[in-house]
């Protein structure tokens, strides 16, 4: 099977990120993307994180019932910060079977140099990317070394996470970023508020 990874904080997973991975499960040639949650990102503080298994359970929540979707835990077992090529590296031996790709914005591509070992993940990894408001890609910059790099046209919706933590901190109204059930489980346990 072949599986578009799509790593995030996902703190918390929004429409944005939902509506991208159900693009993409749609409108590539992936059968599922599973959406990986990272404990820590490299290049972003992690005092804003909510813990990992908190997240993990929204993003599970979020997609329940969307049988082209999947929740990963996979970098919780992995030593931290997480770095996407060796977390490739360990889902290939764990799943031989399957053929991984690596869904990414445009504005994280722009952004590949500073990636640990991003040659490696360029010459073996098919990446696809959608377009991000503000991050265009120059077919012309990608360099020949890459594997395959496929520009996938997706809905661009400007919606960061880090509003919404600051919309829910604020007492202010997350409807319509947020699918309901995790606008509820936010609200309910009281996530973001400090």
């Amino acid at each position: 099977m072949k599986i578009g990874l799509y790593f995030g904080s996902f703190n918390p997973i929004h429409i944005g990120h939902l509506i991208i991975a159900n693009h993409v499960a749609n409108f590539s040639t992936v059968e599922q993307v599973w959406l990986v949650i990272s404990p820590q990102n490299p290049l972003k503080p992690s005092s804003q994180l909510l813990n990992e298994y908190h997240r993990l359970h929204l993003v599970q929540t979020a997609i329940a019932g969307n049988p082209l979707l999947k929740a990963c835990d996979i970098e919780f077992k992995l030593p931290k910060p997480s770095y996407t090529i060796d977390t490739l590296t360990y889902l290939e031996e764990k799943y031989p079977a399957h053929e991984f790709c690596v869904l990414m914005g445009s504005d994280s591509f722009t952004n590949l140099p500073h990636w640990k070992n991003y040659q490696m993940l360029l010459a073996n990894y098919e990446l696809i990317i959608y377009q991000r408001p503000n991050y265009s890609v120059v077919t012309e910059n990608i360099p020949e070394s890459a594997k395959k790099v496929t520009l996938l046209t997706a809905p661009m919706l400007d919606i960061s996470a880090t509003t919404v933590r600051s919309l829910i901190k604020d007492g202010k109204s997350t409807q319509y970023l947020l699918s309901d059930v995790v606008n509820q489980e936010i609200l309910n346990n009281g996530y973001y508020k400090g």
